[in-house]
């Protein structure tokens, strides 16, 4: 029997729904610099020189932990951890 859709991965909405956010994040991060090149590095909370691409990692990073970190101590649903990463992605823009 042939599989057909995400099916062949055991894919679920939500798994997909995050591939395709990473994706169009990554073409964002690509359009903004092509139209604002640079990346506006600067200097922030951890002393270092960031662009846009190091805080988009930073942002991903730091949302990978907050997801897994909810699981362990708290478990299912997610939307907590998805709402606690997006405001940490914002602080991360803003001040990394």
């Amino acid at each position: 029997m042939e599989s057909t859709g995400l099916g062949w991965m055991a894919w679920t909405w939500q798994t997909a729904a995050f591939f395709i956010f990473i994706a169009a994040a990554l073409i964002a991060m690509g359009i903004w610099e092509r139209y604002a090149p640079g990346g506006n590095p600067r200097r922030g909370a951890f002393g270092i020189d960031t662009t846009r691409g190091d805080r988009l990692f930073i942002s991903l990073l730091a949302a990978a932990f907050v997801h897994l970190l909810w699981l362990a101590f708290i478990g299912t649903p997610l939307w907590g951890a998805t709402l606690l990463s997006a405001g940490l992605a914002v602080l991360v823009f803003r001040y990394v």
